[in-house]
């Protein structure tokens, strides 16, 4: 009965999401962003139920990552093994690329039957995100001129602008946690930059954070030491969606203050917007030594500020001393995986349950973006899929 009414609810949003491909959350209307969260929601449940959502009995979802990956990599593998379609990963450097084959050329090569692209391309700012549209690109001239028998759909694995698969997993994991989305409204979030004894972690995750949790309501502070700050364009898209959904968004430079009262908190590390702007350069220059002496000037200046961790002293200013502790994951954890980092070690382990909980949402988001690519009326097919009853094992 609840996934009855869970189908129910999601018939009853009007959406744009067939044959399109989920590039950045902010592109999305709400409607369809609360379509993924209930697929998402439904497939979870009928994974649970022991009942089988596979809806290709051949195909193949192709995996590009441009950077190294765990949690992604097998959360996109498993969405895609759940649906029915087996996983061929492209090594770049086992491609044609390195011979001067063209994104056109390879978007069409790889694609003859293939049913999605997944791409994670957040090295390069300015770069990422418009790679993945070049590709999108070449596939829409290979479908137009009957090269293609059908346009494989891309999913945006993490970008230099947006990592949608994890916000939309950690919306869902707020959406279960506080019961609805509703309940999100007036709940403070801090986004706040940690401190990391590694420097050039992607400024994609706090954006997406920013950009898409103030589109309900909510009050989003984003704290970071001076300098260290996101792109410019999507900050003042925050500041927006907060206009227009009655919450607030604000910049604090003190983690403690940002800290106080809040009821869900993020702390995360990035690297500058200005420092990813000349690490750009030197990595289309292939200038080994220019990013080691990067490198070197960025961990200096992080040292600066190995108080910006969180741990129980932050934690007592917080809403009941118990504000939720999300992350996604690999954490730097004081004691643990480095000698000081993000978070302190006890900190961590009291919510590294829940942050495994988050985590496992990124599967279903994944399979969800999808299942609305592929099926116009995904209400109707998940309706067929439950009448079915078949078996995901078992008799």
């Amino acid at each position: 009965m609840e996934l009855k009414k869970n189908i129910e609810l999601l018939g009853q949003l009007k959406t744009n999401l067939y044959h399109k491909d989920f590039l950045l959350t902010w592109e999305k209307t709400d409607a369809e962003l609360q379509a993924i969260l209930n697929i998402a929601l439904i497939l979870k449940k009928m994974r649970e139920a022991n009942i089988s959502p596979r809806v290709y009995n051949s195909g193949l979802a192709v995996s590009i990552f441009r950077d190294n990956s765990t949690r992604t990599r097998f959360s996109y593998a498993s969405a895609a093994n759940l649906l029915g379609l087996a996983v061929q990963d492209m090594d770049e450097t086992k491609s044609q690329i390195a011979h001067g084959e063209t994104v056109r050329e390879t978007a069409n090569m790889i694609s003859f039957l293939s049913d999605f692209i997944g791409i994670r391309d957040d090295m390069y700012l300015g770069e990422g995100n418009k790679y993945m549209r070049e590709v999108g690109l070449a596939l829409d001239d290979g479908y137009q001129q009957g090269v293609l028998s059908s346009r494989p759909g891309i999913i945006n694995l993490q970008c230099d602008q947006d990592h949608p698969t994890q916000s939309m997993a950690d919306l869902l994991h707020l959406e279960q946690h506080f019961g609805s989305l509703d309940n999100l409204y007036g709940k403070k979030l801090v986004m706040s930059w940690a401190y990391s004894p590694s420097y050039g972690k992607p400024l994609s995750v706090p954006q997406g954070i920013i950009a898409l949790m103030t589109r309900f309501g909510m009050n989003v502070e984003l704290a970071y030491p001076k300098g260290y700050e996101l792109i410019p364009e999507i900050v003042d898209l925050a500041t927006e969606n907060a206009k227009k959904s009655g919450g607030s968004f604000g910049i604090t430079h003190n983690m403690k203050d940002a800290m106080q009262e809040a009821d869900i908190v993020y702390p995360k590390s990035w690297a500058p917007f200005h420092i990813m702007q000349q690490r750009t350069e030197l990595l289309k220059k292939s200038d080994k030594q220019g990013l080691a002496e990067l490198e070197k000037a960025c961990l200096a200046n992080n040292a600066q500020f190995t108080d910006w961790e969180y741990n129980a002293d932050k934690m007592q200013g917080t809403k009941n001393q118990d504000a939720l502790y999300m992350h996604c994951l690999p954490a730097d954890i004081s004691g643990v995986s480095c000698q000081a980092g993000e978070v302190s070690g006890d900190v961590f382990e009291k919510y590294r349950i829940p942050t495994y909980v988050e985590a496992g949402f990124k599967p279903y988001i994944i399979a969800a973006m999808m299942f609305a690519n592929k099926f116009e009326h995904p209400g109707q097919t998940l309706n067929q899929i439950l009448e079915s009853n078949t078996k995901r094992f078992g008799v």
